[in-house]
Formats: C-alpha cells, structure tokens, sequence
C-alpha cells in the first residue's frame, strides 16, 4: 500500500484501529451535496480528459451507463451532449457488420462480433438517449433493435456465458420491452439469464464466478477455496438493480431476480474491507490485496439502489454503502477528478498487479457515476 494511500485512508479512518472505529466512521451521515460535488468533478475531468469520439465497445460504452444515470439525476445538459456525440460518432450501432450470416457471440473485437454482449452495452444509452429526447427518434435505437430481434429469433440460450454480460445485455432486454412493448424481450431475458444462471452462480455462497474456466473445484483461489472476482460479482449486482428497475411488478422471472439480488446483498456484506472497499478476489483478499474501486463502485451503486427502492433494510445496510462511497469519495477519487484504483481490463484477480491512485479506465468512472447518482438519492439534503 502505498503512502499516500496510508495517509488518506488514516485521515478518513482516524480512530479504525480503535475496536468500532470503522462502523462509526461508516455510520456518519454524508450529505446530498457531497456527494454531488464528487460526481461533477469526477465527470467533469473525465470529459475534459476524454473526447466522447470513442468507440462503442464495452470499456467506453460501460462509461456512458454511468453518464446517463448522472443526466437523469443532475439533467446536466453537457452530460447528455458528450454521449450524444458519442452515438452519433457510432451511428448507434455497436459492431457494424450487416452481414448477420457472419454475426458471433463468442469473445471477440471485430466487426462480425455482433452478438457478443460486449458491442450491445452500447444500446442502454441509445435507448436512453431516446427515451430522454422528447421526439423519440426511431434511428436511435434502430440498430438495437436489429440486433437483439434477430438475435431473440434463433434457437440459441447460451449468449451471456461469462458474468459481464449479464450487465451488458439484461438492461438491454429491460429497456427495449418498456420503449417497444414487445414481450418477447422479456421471455428471452428469462430464457437467456436461467442459462447463465445455472452455468455461473454458486449457490452455496450467493456469488457469481466470472465464466466456466472459474468454477471451483476446477479453479482454486490461492488459499484453495472459491474464487470469486469483485468486479466480476460488481457486473451482476449492478446489472440485477438495473434489471429489477426497469421490469414490471408481474414478471414470472422477477421473484428470481429479488431472490439472487438479496443474496448477493447479503453475501457481499461480510467481506467489505474496513476501509470501504472490496478486493480483486471476494473471498481471498491475500490474493491481490488492496484498494479497488471498480469492484467497489458497482457494489455501492447497488446496495444504495436497493436501499432506495425498498429491496433491503436500511438497518442492516446503509453502512455497507456508506464505507464504500467514503472509500470511493474520499481515496479513489483524486483531487483533480480522476478516479484511481481501478482494476485494469481482465477477468480475474491477478497476484502482483500494480492498482494504485493513478490507475483509471472508463468502465471504473461509469461505476462511480452510478454510486455517486444512488448515494445522491440516499443522502439526506
């Protein structure tokens, strides 16, 4: 760890070695206009650092779920722009091949990879982007449609075979049934989640491994138990409250969401670093030990989203969201806007990776503009 980080989490913690110190400090009240504070100027930086002509794949696209939800909260119009140019550079579209006998599903960066979940993140902001624009234009979420029509029309279930797609793609599906009525989007959520589902969750400890390589015993964490990856485990938490936001209150499947929602909620809870954070591996923090804030971010995000919206107790839970907005405002963030300590693209929790206060991604920022916009709505004025 380094000594800038000792010093700021000494200051921010100050009594955490006394016995209660760190439940004290997590309790204390934060107010709405902190945290609001902390958003513009970790978004501001990234927008001043950042063109918004970028591509639309996952790492960039991640961003912009976050932008939209700090436009929706703060209707900040320079917000809306930046992923409106954005689409508009992309002609919203994700991988851009019309040759859907050529489309794929397996991992990949090329234009053919049409259906891999990680080109289709794009499409929450072009559907938010077109619910927000009073004419609706159709053009915006054309090729959204396109793609996930065709996709839902084959024999296929195995689609979100690796975690990050459940964030990638459930949204997708959530949000096209609200702007077409189309059931089918639902119907495919169900069919394509219970694959992943049955493929990735571990029910014995209320967590998702990353994909089939992850599954325990076939892979070990280095203590020998289960191995379970904190950004991985962020995808799925964060992607459920978005599911669980947007699907209707009769949904067949929705008692299942809840269900893995408040597990994951509860299995998370314990193994909070006292300083607000999570680890690369959940239940291995020896494994790459220190701060990570992407992790972090999406758990956050989540737990004040199902504070907010009565899916778990206050009680039991705001402490959980106060620690890892205090980490996140107070260390991730840097005095100049950037957000630091957050894990580099992978998949998984690497011994000896360097994460410090200049480590910084898009994907980690989106995260954090989604904490910040349901801490917003949890702190008091």
């Amino acid at each position: 760890m380094t000594r800038r980080l000792t010093l700021k989490l000494a200051v921010a913690g100050m009594a955490l070695a006394a016995s209660g110190g760190a439940l004290a400090l997590s309790t204390a009240p934060v107010a709405r206009a902190q945290v609001l504070a902390a958003l513009a100027r970790a978004n501001a930086y990234w927008q001043r650092n950042n063109k918004p002509e970028q591509w639309p794949f996952w790492d960039v696209a991640a961003y912009h779920t976050g932008n939209m939800a700090a436009y929706a909260l703060t209707r900040n119009e320079a917000y809306r722009a930046y992923s409106t140019a954005w689409a508009e550079h992309n002609r919203w579209r994700g991988a851009a091949s019309d040759d859907k006998s050529a489309w794929k599903y397996t991992y990949g960066e090329t234009p053919e990879h049409v259906l891999f979940g990680d080109w289709q993140v794009c499409f929450q902001t072009y559907i938010d982007l077109y619910e927000f624009d009073g004419r609706k234009d159709p053009r915006r979420i054309a090729r959204a449609r396109e793609v996930m029509e065709y996709e839902m029309s084959t024999a296929n279930s195995d689609y979100w075979w690796w975690a990050d797609g459940l964030y990638m793609v459930m949204p997708v599906m959530t949000k096209l049934y609200k702007a077409t009525g189309d059931r089918r989007y639902l119907d495919k959520l169900r069919e394509y989640f219970s694959y992943a589902d049955k493929l990735m969750y571990d029910v014995e400890a209320g967590l998702y491994y990353r994909d089939a390589k992850y599954i325990y015993p076939k892979h070990k964490a280095a203590n020998g138990g289960r191995d379970f990856w904190a950004r991985g485990d962020g995808w799925v938490f964060a992607g459920l409250a978005k599911v669980l936001a947007d699907l209707p209150a009769d949904d067949p499947a929705r008692p299942l969401f809840v269900e893995r929602f408040k597990r994951m909620a509860a299995a998370l809870k314990p193994v909070q670093q006292a300083d607000g954070y999570w680890t690369r591996s959940l239940l291995d923090p020896a494994q790459a030990p220190g701060p990570e804030s992407s992790g972090t971010a999406f758990f956050t995000y989540a737990y004040a989203w199902g504070i907010n919206n009565g899916y778990l107790d206050k009680a039991d839970y705001m402490p959980v969201a106060l620690r890892g907005w205090r980490f996140l405002s107070e260390v991730a963030l840097q005095a100049d806007g950037k957000v630091g300590y957050v894990q580099p693209i992978g998949e998984r929790a690497i011994p000896g990776q360097v994460v410090n206060q200049d480590s910084t991604a898009p994907f980690g920022v989106g995260a954090f503009l989604l904490a910040a916009s349901e801490m917003a709505r949890l702190a008091p004025q």
